[in-house]
């Protein structure tokens, strides 16, 4: 099993930004968990960040074939990028989309996602250990496939 691990913007400098609203572990934390998360479960991962939408929509197109599955945390571009919605659609790969923070409490310009509706599951707010969930629920999904 094969998976990406796409990380949206701003997600390079968590530990830095809003500590009460991320938390107080950083980037590397955040790799750190998901590579061994992975390893203890057999998956091979990629783990991609950018602040950049296109370099998301072509990281997307490019696991067409390659990944079994997507774990997305589209962060600012859940709510505003149809361009990542289509691409999840386009390669119909199965998708879970996570959010450290729990975006259902937050503005209301954030209560949309775009990129949930291309996705099989959400988990939110439960911090960086919503990744491993994420990992955990899609691997499952895949081995029922």
């Amino acid at each position: 099993m094969n998976i990406l691990v796409i990380n949206g913007p701003n997600l390079n400098m968590l530990g830095i930004r809003e500590p009460d609203l991320y938390g107080k572990a950083d980037y590397a934390a955040l790799v750190q968990l998901v590579e061994e998360t992975c390893a203890q479960e057999g998956i091979e991962v990629e783990i991609f960040q950018s602040n950049h939408e296109g370099a998301i929509v072509d990281k997307i197109q490019e696991a067409y074939g390659k990944k079994d599955g997507i774990v997305i945390n589209p962060a600012a571009y859940t709510h505003t990028s149809v361009a990542i919605l289509d691409a999840l659609k386009a390669v119909s790969i199965p998708a879970v989309e996570i959010h450290i923070s729990d975006v259902s409490q937050r503005e209301d310009f954030r209560q949309i996602s775009y990129a949930g509706k291309a996705c099989i599951k959400t988990f939110m707010g439960l911090g960086l250990e919503g990744y491993r969930q994420a990992i955990l629920y899609l691997k499952d999904y895949l081995e029922k496939q």
